[in-house]
């Protein structure tokens, strides 16, 4: 790889002849990043699609290439991404349902508007995966005749398939109405009983490449592809909840989990679940925001592996209920969602809690009223102040005392402030003892100067990105190109402040031919 051309490729400043000339050079990770530029004329695009055609997809997905730039015959992967954005000829459908390469047949089929004749000549396709491909993302009438496919992984699929009729999903879960399934990804390559063992290769016994999951089985009744069928089912929201209460009861936890999820779970099957003898059953229950406070009071006192902490990320977890989690559980600085919805009254109340941990979730919010914003900022504890420290509005002052009350704890928040000054951050790259998250923090800061950004350049890790900072002297960047870590130089290469005439020695003149 050229890390010089590779940065130099997503280098915003670069002149539009040197962009001309950088195409005119490119190899595929060049071209990658030149088909992100927001500049680059649909000529250039077309240059660059024709000289390497891998650009061509992202070209596509960026907005720089229409169907009259592109032959599917010779183009067909940039083609297929076309179809992909619902942007293609439909005649190009037509020929790749019928193209021999399986994998491309199985790209179509997951692309959005298919032509009828397109999904049926799919939905009868030998590859059984492209069938599969197909009814994960069809409509709901093709999915609900392919649930009566005989291959259990297509079922799988369209159990997976949100347009699917929830009638169909329902009988998918129960079998009811549905001949039993023929085969599955396990038994049509290997004999049954089988149960597949991911640390086990034999190259003499081929099969079809399907990933199985290890402990992938068959015995004859396609079990593990059934139970992966339950599970798609139980993610999928238009499955109705009706049909999957009796899974409360299930003997596979993960199938539990699931249901326990589930945003319209019954409070019957809720209360039933919050005594399962599964910690992470529990612990999935206790996050729903499906459950009544009732349940949440219950769950609170659950000191199962886990629970206590989802139950904080819990949006309906009352106040009083948090306060108590906060004392006997480690929640860690995160902004949880019943703290970002606190009313103004709350708020209030929270900033004044005599629990610290209280305090310093509310510091993560980053919308506070002045008064309460300023009152954190002055808070004796150093976890309230480094969750607040990040909050635009803080005055230099207060940031100042912030890093003199409790130094190295909080050196780095406050680096990540906003509106953290041009002369702070040159004071905070000296700070003794050194905070290497501070230099992170200050090597992306855009009020960083260049002599912050040259002390940052002295730690191996900050240097990679004080080396893209436009504020970095030209002469320092110029130097970096010579970086012994690509990364480095690649970042350099990037970095607008590159001055022109050095961009120009850097890309070769393309040979003529």
């Amino acid at each position: 790889m050229n890390h010089v051309l590779c940065g130099l490729a997503v280098n915003e400043a670069l002149p539009f002849e040197l962009v001309g000339r950088l195409i005119a050079v490119a190899d595929e990770d060049i071209a990658h990043g030149l088909a992100g530029r927001a500049d680059l004329t649909r000529e250039q695009a077309a240059d660059l699609a024709a000289r390497v055609e891998e650009s061509a997809v992202r070209l596509v997905y960026e907005g720089r290439l229409t169907a009259a730039d592109i032959n599917p015959l010779t183009q067909p992967h940039a083609a297929l991404a076309l179809l992909d954005e619902a942007a293609g000829d439909p005649e190009w459908a037509r020929l790749f349902a019928r193209d021999p390469d399986a994998g491309r047949r199985a790209k179509l089929a997951a692309c959005p508007g298919l032509p009828a004749d397109v999904r049926e000549t799919l939905a009868a396709d030998p590859d059984v995966q492209v069938v599969a491909e197909l009814a994960l993302w069809t409509t709901g009438d093709l999915a609900a005749r392919l649930a009566r496919h005989p291959h259990a992984g297509v079922r799988r699929a369209v159990a997976a398939n949100e347009a699917t009729p929830p009638q169909v999903l329902a009988m998918l879960i129960t079998g009811e109405g549905l001949p039993p399934a023929e085969r599955c990804p396990v038994c049509e390559g290997e004999a049954t009983p089988y149960r597949h063992d991911p640390y086990r290769h034999d190259p003499s016994r081929p099969r079809l490449e399907w990933d199985l999951r290890p402990g992938a089985s068959c015995a004859g009744s396609h079990g593990s592809t059934l139970h992966e069928l339950a599970e798609q089912a139980l993610r999928n929201p238009a499955t109705p909840v009706g049909a999957l209460l009796g899974f409360t009861d299930h003997p596979s936890p993960l199938l539990r989990c699931r249901l326990a999820a589930r945003p319209d779970l019954p409070p019957e099957s809720a209360a039933r679940l919050s005594g399962d003898p599964v910690p992470g059953v529990r612990a999935e229950l206790a996050e729903n925001p499906a459950i009544g406070d009732a349940l949440i009071r219950v769950l609170a006192a659950d000191r199962g592996h886990d629970v206590q902490r989802r139950l904080a990320h819990n949006p309906r977890v009352p106040l009083d209920v948090l306060s108590g989690l906060a004392a006997v559980t480690r929640i860690g600085p995160s902004l949880l969602p019943r703290i970002a919805a606190a009313s103004p009254s709350e708020t209030e109340e929270l900033s004044r809690s005599s629990h610290p941990v209280m305090r310093m979730l509310l510091a993560e919010r980053r919308d506070l009223p002045a008064g309460t914003r300023n009152a954190l900022a002055d808070d004796p504890d150093a976890k309230v102040v480094g969750s607040i420290a990040p909050h635009p509005g803080l005055s230099e002052t207060r940031l100042r005392s912030m890093v003199e009350r409790h130094g190295v704890r909080v050196v780095a928040k406050v680096a990540a402030n906003p509106g953290a000054p041009p002369a702070l951050l040159e004071d905070l790259t000296g700070h003794i003892p050194p905070v290497r998250k501070a230099l992170r923090e200050i090597a992306r800061h855009p009020n960083a100067t260049g002599p912050a950004l040259l002390a940052c350049l002295a730690d191996r890790q900050t240097r990679r990105v004080a080396a893209g900072h436009p504020a970095l002297p030209p002469e320092a960047i110029v130097e970096l190109l010579a970086d012994h870590d690509g990364l480095v130089v690649e970042a350099a290469a990037a970095n607008p402040s590159l001055p022109p005439a050095v961009m120009a020695e850097l890309i070769p003149e393309p040979t003529r031919t």
